[in-house]
């Protein structure tokens, strides 16, 4: 029998992405499927949009305004599929991504086996998407794929993974608490219970960047700094849940290097955290220091002022890169569009 794959959409003032996110949905080459979009309380008209696109296959709830990890909380509840797709309600699924996934599964025959695959970020133009392989991008154990993590400081999208009923049930509900990072902590309990991780390059998935209005954008929030210690603590307990062990110990004391310029100086108490984990972790962390391009304001307006830089400044390249981008993109949709009028006009 076909499984049944159910992708689930949490949605929030999505108006201007969410037509095209649901039809990489519809889209998908593997024909048994369901859609289930949740509307998390949205002021624009991403509601009025995805009940367009209600059908026998595509459903839409909605919610008062609780958060993105309450929405999928919600979706998996009315879901029925034996896997799960998750898909943000800006990002987009090559057409054959489930497919290319279930023809690896069927070799594996294992619900247990976690599938990811590859990713490229965007801005306008899926066109222009960048892939990027990183050291996830391999098949690779639950542990090991939780040591590269966070040794190396890279990242699966959360649109990669295909996961099987039984391996989100087994990793319970999404933690609606956390609002930062709720989708890596959640992935790290998917991880712990699963067997492998098989990665299956072919299955592509269109990122959409967008800047300090994303969620995962930290900014001076004091509150989402707090809840990035939070699921950082959580992901090094998971890692030495699996694997207790040198080569582990020695990824999370990595981890908490990389991360601590995040929080120095401006938080001194998860600072004091963070060598104190990594002293009983066996190591010790190096004082932090900023790129070469912001030293110079380090030196004469001292650390705080060199991280206020370090917040604004790319804030104003990504202003001039995505205004660049939206430019292309307008250029190229109204080319597209006189094109298509020519074509009727001949015709």
């Amino acid at each position: 029998m076909q499984p049944l794959v159910s992708i689930l959409i949490p949605a929030y003032n999505a108006e201007k992405w969410i037509a095209d996110t649901i039809r990489s949905a519809i889209a998908q080459t593997w024909e048994k499927k369901e859609i289930i979009v949740v509307d998390d309380g949205s002021c624009d008209r991403t509601l009025a949009i995805a009940r367009g696109f209600e059908s026998k296959i595509l459903r839409v709830a909605t919610q008062e305004n609780q958060g993105a990890a309450a929405a999928r909380n919600v979706a998996f509840a009315l879901s029925c599929g034996d896997y799960i797709q998750w898909l943000d309600a800006d990002d987009l699924l090559a057409p054959d991504k489930v497919s290319k996934q279930i023809a690896v599964l069927r070799s594996e025959g294992d619900h247990r086996t976690l599938l990811s695959g590859s990713w490229g970020h965007f801005l306008y133009r899926p066109s222009q998407a960048r892939f990027m392989p990183t050291a996830l991008w391999d098949d690779l154990s639950p542990a090991e794929f939780l040591r590269r993590k966070l040794g190396l400081r890279v990242f699966m999208q959360t649109a990669v993974w295909l996961v099987s009923r039984e391996l989100a049930e087994l990793a319970g509900p999404w933690n609606t608490s956390m609002i930062s990072d709720d989708d890596g902590e959640y992935f790290c309990r998917v991880l712990v219970a699963s067997e492998r991780v098989r990665f299956v390059q072919e299955s592509k998935v269109y990122y959409r960047m967008t800047g300090a209005s994303s969620l995962s954008y930290l900014g001076k929030s004091s509150s989402k700094l707090e809840q990035l210690w939070r699921s950082m603590q959580l992901h090094m307990r998971y890692l030495l849940s699996l694997e207790d062990s040198e080569s582990s110990r020695a990824a999370c004391v990595q981890y908490l290097q990389n991360y601590l310029i995040t929080f120095y100086p401006i938080k001194p108490d998860i600072v004091e955290e963070m060598r104190a984990a990594a002293l009983s972790l066996g190591g010790k962390l190096e004082t932090p220091r900023l790129p070469r391009k912001y030293l110079w304001i380090q030196m004469l307006a001292g650390w705080r002022c060199a991280k206020r830089a370090q917040l604004i400044l790319p804030r104003f390249k990504w202003f001039f890169v995505r205004s660049w981008d939206k430019l292309m993109f307008e250029i190229e949709h109204r080319t597209d569009v006189g094109l298509s009028c020519g074509k009727q006009g001949a015709s």
